[in-house]
Order: structure tokens, then C-alpha cells, then sequence
């Protein structure tokens, strides 16, 4: 557990395949286990690094990891962990392939929504995304974490303070900026893509600021029959992606 005043530099992680993930990428972040009983098998390389490292593990009951998780939806299993730091937009663009080597971002202008959020991160661990922008309000809680399966610990999370520098920034590095718009944007599938590009994607409701459309060099529409509007911001991310994926990475 933490000493005082360490407290809030942890978070709660659940889901079966989330922890496993945190686990395998960051195991000295660990603080505490709970556990149902079903779930020893599938967590014995866990445990024993908890008894190596003296640190406190518990078999509970199913109720009680609803209390400590506020969800049914924990399976079996959630963990104390210290709090990953983002990173700066600087140490991202410090990992990423550098110019001209395709390359391919996600801004998210406000997409707070838990499920919306790890579900987007499925896809862009998937599909090989080296990163994902947000404001600085933004975080992966223990909800959006279960939703992305894992993928909460792959693809990097950066915060940037103001539109205005970051995206300077990122045109500095070659990229393109694109933004997703739900009409009266160039055709995904007839519009190439570049290579290094940022994909900007919009909160469900209020779609992404003006200032950012009017920002971007591309604005991309996902042509559709028009019986709905657009789609849900996280199926959106994974059509796009899947197309910059077809044309950069499996056409060569």
C-alpha cells in the first residue's frame, strides 16, 4: 500500500486481461491484488511475484470487487497500481518513426467516455498506432483500461496543453493533420492518405472544436447511407485506421 500522501498516484485497474497486460509491462508499478477464488489458476505468476515482492494479495468474493471496482464488469480480478504518467507530445514524438517513415497518430479532442476511450485504444493497438494525443484532462480509468483489453498498457498516451504549439509541432515532424467529419469532408475511401499522418477524432455530441477543423490540412468524411448521421466515435476510429492500414501497411 501507499505511504501518505501517495495515495492518489495510484489507480484501480479490473478486467482479467488488463491486469495480466499491466502485469507483463509494468510489474514494479504493483501494489495489491483482489482476486476470486476461480481466478488463482490464471493469476499464479502474479501471485508469486506478490509473495516475492511482499506485497498484499486477497481472495475476496464477487461482491466485494463489485464494491472496490463500482462494477460488475470486473472479471474476477483488479489491481492497485502506481499511476502511469503520460507523456509530454515531445517524448512521444522522441519514440516515433522519424521523418518521412509512415507514421500514424490520434488527437482526441475530449473523448472522455470510458468505453468509448478503451475501445478506440483496441483498435489502435491493433491496427499500430504509435500514439494517442488527448487534453491534459483526459485519463484511461479502470473502465476504459478493461475496455481496451490489454491495450491501455501498448499504445502510448501523451497530453498536450494547447492545440496551437502541439499541432506546430507535429506539422515540424512531417505530419499531416486530418480531421473526422461527420459530412461534407473529402471521402475516405477516395481520398489517399499520407503516410505520417494525425487523426483527429471529435466527442460523441459535440464533435471536436472548430478551432481544430479549421486547423487541419484534410477533413475526411466515412461515406455511409446516410440513414444516421455518423457512426459511434470509437467504430469511426477503427474504419479509419483500418483504411490507413490497407493502403500503408498490407498494399506496402
Amino acid at each position: 500500500m501507499p505511504r501518505a500522501g501517495e495515495r492518489n498516484a495510484e489507480t484501480r485497474l479490473y478486467g482479467l486481461n488488463a491486469c495480466l497486460a499491466a502485469f507483463a509491462h509494468r510489474p514494479t508499478a504493483l501494489r495489491k491484488v483482489y482476486l476470486v477464488q476461480a481466478r488463482i489458476p490464471a493469476l499464479q505468476q502474479v501471485l508469486a511475484w506478490c509473495v516475492s515482492h511482499r506485497l498484499g494479495y486477497r481472495v475476496v468474493e464477487a461482491a466485494d470487487l463489485d464494491r472496490l471496482t463500482a462494477s460488475r464488469h470486473h472479471e474476477g480480478v483488479c489491481f492497485d497500481l502506481v499511476r502511469s504518467a503520460p507523456l509530454t507530445l515531445s517524448d512521444l514524438l522522441a519514440a516515433t518513426p522519424p521523418n518521412p517513415a509512415p507514421a500514424l497518430l490520434l488527437w482526441l479532442d475530449g473523448v472522455g467516455n470510458p468505453h468509448n476511450l478503451g475501445a478506440l485504444l483496441r483498435s489502435a493497438a491493433h491496427f499500430g498506432v504509435c500514439g494517442v494525443v488527448t487534453p491534459p484532462a483526459i485519463e484511461v480509468s479502470g473502465a476504459a483500461a478493461r475496455v481496451a483489453e490489454g491495450a491501455a498498457e501498448i499504445v502510448p498516451l501523451a497530453h498536450a496543453d494547447a492545440a496551437a504549439p502541439a499541432l506546430a509541432a507535429l506539422r515540424a515532424q512531417g505530419y499531416a493533420i486530418a480531421a473526422t467529419v461527420p459530412r461534407d469532408g473529402a471521402a475516405l475511401y477516395a481520398t489517399p492518405l499520407p503516410a505520417r499522418l494525425v487523426l483527429v477524432f471529435g466527442a460523441e455530441g459535440e464533435g471536436m472544436s472548430q478551432a481544430l477543423i479549421d486547423a487541419a490540412d484534410l477533413r475526411l468524411t466515412i461515406p455511409g447511407s446516410g440513414t444516421v448521421e455518423s457512426l459511434n466515435v470509437a467504430a469511426s476510429v477503427a474504419v479509419v485506421l483500418g483504411e490507413y492500414w490497407r493502403t500503408h501497411v498490407a498494399l506496402g
